[in-house]
């Protein structure tokens, strides 16, 4: 017996080609979805990761920031109490520094030289005086130059001699003179200085 197939099998087979190739579209896409998925699921993963450090540097940065202030803050405080303690250590040199001055004065006033003022205007003294002879002055100048541990830089302003009667501690001709004196800037007063507090505002040595 003879079977005939009386069916359209081309356009049969068409259609199935068509299925197929439709079939494999849909799979192609399917399978490309699935990847654009996983791929925007990785960068979210990474972005969100990145962020968390982001925020997690930041947090740092911050801190650090108000760590850098609290250090500034405390290094300005330091400088004021250190220059604090620096007066307060400076008022306290300059307290004992007239007895100081006092005690050179008549460690560093050769005989026949009278001392008749004393001025200290901050570092600087003037002091005004008689002597006798123009060599106790230079003396006096040499003896406040490299005797002195407290007086430095001794300079004469002026020295003149005595009018007529201007003194009556010597009959002779006196000179009066006028120089300035630095004084050294101590750490500390030394103990033989500081015990001597009762000395006088003028220091007048015998005369020769």
């Amino acid at each position: 017996m003879i079977l005939i197939n009386l069916l359209p099998h081309r356009e049969e087979k068409r259609r199935q080609r068509k299925r197929a190739f439709f079939a494999s579209l849909a799979a192609c896409a399917l399978a490309g979805g699935v990847i654009v998925g996983i791929w925007y699921s990785v960068l979210q993963q990474m972005t969100s990761a990145q962020e968390s450090r982001n925020a997690f540097l930041n947090a740092e940065i911050a801190r650090l920031d108000t760590q850098i202030k609290d250090i500034a803050t405390l290094r300005a405080e330091i400088e004021a109490l250190k220059a604090r303690q620096k007066a307060v250590e400076d008022l306290q040199t300059d307290r004992n520094v007239p007895v100081h001055l006092l005690n050179e004065l008549v460690a560093q006033t050769p005989e026949g030289v009278y001392l008749t003022a004393i001025r200290q205007s901050g570092n600087v003294v003037s002091i005004n005086g008689v002597a006798q002879t123009n060599e106790r002055v230079s003396e006096f100048l040499r003896n406040g130059l490299y005797n002195s541990p407290w007086l430095e830089t001794p300079e004469l302003v002026e020295i003149k001699a005595a009018a007529a009667g201007a003194s009556n501690r010597d009959p002779r001709r006196l000179f009066d003179f006028s120089m300035r004196v630095t004084l050294k800037r101590q750490q500390g007063a030394t103990p033989a200085a500081t015990a001597a507090s009762g000395v006088p505002t003028a220091a007048p040595a015998k005369a020769s």
